[in-house]
């Protein structure tokens, strides 16, 4: 590992302090720029996959003094320090620091390096963290996280998201595809796993901007209903809507779940992306929601997020938590559908799409680091970052298999035949 001589006294305490936290951390293809210029250059023969720059003295004190994800994520968001490069590239480096386990004499050493250097920190500015009331997944707790994350602007998620403003994973049938291609072919495809029909009632929990139910309405003649927790989403949708002409077969509203009274009200019943919002406590309560609102017989789509049964996530609080999804709950899949079965759904497929995902934000962050002055526009230029570095790290736990992201296809449980056809072949007939 080669370097440039700094030029000040911190500097060089910050250099002795990387090369010991980053001892045994192998092969190093990463470049340390620190304020005065002066580097440390990834290993010999290593390609440096990006830039890690300390932009003042304090930075290292802020980050490591207890160092935890929420630390190391508030130190890029309020501009401690900067990512040059691909962003996702420095989440192997996060889980080696976070994962070490250090002997005593070890720490201590590191300690009074730590002490040596100033602990001032830049000022806390834009995006502020969450700050949530009331019960735990309440009606109108539940309203506040959504309202944290989705009401940022649809200015700002437009700068990244396809045209359909589709906010959950693509279906690609190759890596290059485009991902307004593989979006629409994701929707596509929701529909043909749900066997839509002419006349059917279709209701979309979590809707989003309304992507799913106007392809719905306008392709396959459902009356469609979705819902969202967010204002701004569904004003949105349905001007989008309007525009499509599809307002006598097709609506938005902002409803929770738990507020649509009428049993036996739709025939297939779709959640995407949603579903991660619910927590584990109120999974029943949700399944049997959902086992309600279906006519005997109706088939449920659920489309969620899930964490590898064997991932042990770090100590200390979450960065997710504090800054992007208050109150999001990931679980492995064997969980979700055991309650699933409970609450009286016959699990009929279940298909991870992992790799898709993994896809899918890749172009998200490619578009908005491509768009970053309109997205700081719609924003401020903490919010850019939160999303730079959420989806980029959300890439790296999908293509390592700590997340992944399942379609569970059920069915209302009426101990009698299905009615659904011996083989998937229709869901490919449009591929």
């Amino acid at each position: 590992m080669t370097e440039s001589k700094p030029s000040d006294k911190y500097s060089n305490i910050a250099r002795s302090f990387f090369e010991n936290l980053l001892r045994d951390y192998h092969p190093r293809d990463f470049t340390v720029r620190f304020w005065d210029n002066s580097t440390i250059d990834p290993d010999p023969g290593a390609y440096s996959r990006f830039t890690l720059v300390i932009k003042h003295p304090g930075a290292l004190r802020q980050m490591f003094w207890s160092p935890n994800e929420l630390s190391l994520g508030k130190a890029y968001i309020y501009d401690d320090i900067d990512i040059e490069g691909n962003c996702e590239s420095v989440f192997d480096l996060g889980e080696f620091l976070l994962g070490r386990r250090l002997k005593f004499f070890d720490k201590l050493r590191l300690a009074r390096q730590l002490l040596k250097l100033p602990s001032y920190k830049r000022a806390e500015s834009g995006r502020s963290e969450a700050s949530l009331s009331g019960s735990r997944h309440s009606v109108d707790r539940d309203r506040q996280a959504v309202t944290y994350h989705y009401d940022v602007s649809n200015d700002f998620f437009a700068t990244y998201l396809d045209k359909n403003m589709v906010y959950s994973c693509g279906y690609f049938a190759g890596r290059d595809d485009e991902l307004d291609t593989a979006q629409e072919r994701k929707l596509d495809y929701i529909c043909r796993k749900l066997r839509l029909k002419k006349g059917e009632r279709l209701l979309d929990i979590g809707c989003g901007w309304g992507g799913l139910v106007v392809h719905a309405a306008l392709n396959y003649g459902v009356d469609a209903l979705g819902i969202t927790l967010s204002r701004p989403q569904a004003e949105l949708a349905n001007r989008r809507i309007e525009e499509a002409g599809l307002s006598d077969r097709c609506r938005v509203e902002v409803r929770d779940y738990r507020e649509i009274g009428e049993p036996s009200c739709v025939d297939k019943l779709v959640s995407v992306g949603m579903f991660e919002h619910v927590g584990e406590s109120k999974l029943p309560e949700y399944f049997n929601k959902a086992r309600v609102l279906l006519r005997p017989g109706g088939v449920f789509l659920n489309h969620g997020i899930a964490v590898n049964a064997n991932h042990r996530a770090p100590k200390g609080p979450s960065f997710s938590d504090h800054y992007v999804f208050p109150d999001g709950e990931l679980l492995p899949i064997n969980k979700t559908l055991k309650i699933a079965e409970s609450e009286g759904f016959e699990v009929r497929d279940v298909e991870s799409l992992r790799e898709h995902y993994a896809l899918t934000l890749r172009h998200w962050v490619r578009r908005l680091e491509t768009n970053k002055s309109k997205a700081i526009q719609a924003s401020d230029e903490t919010t850019y970052r939160i999303w730079r570095l959420y989806m980029s790290g959300s890439a790296h736990g999908f293509q390592s298999g700590r997340l992944n992201v399942y379609q569970a296809l059920l069915v209302r449980s009426e101990k009698s035949p299905s009615g659904l056809p011996l083989t998937r072949d229709d869901w490919y007939a449009g591929q």
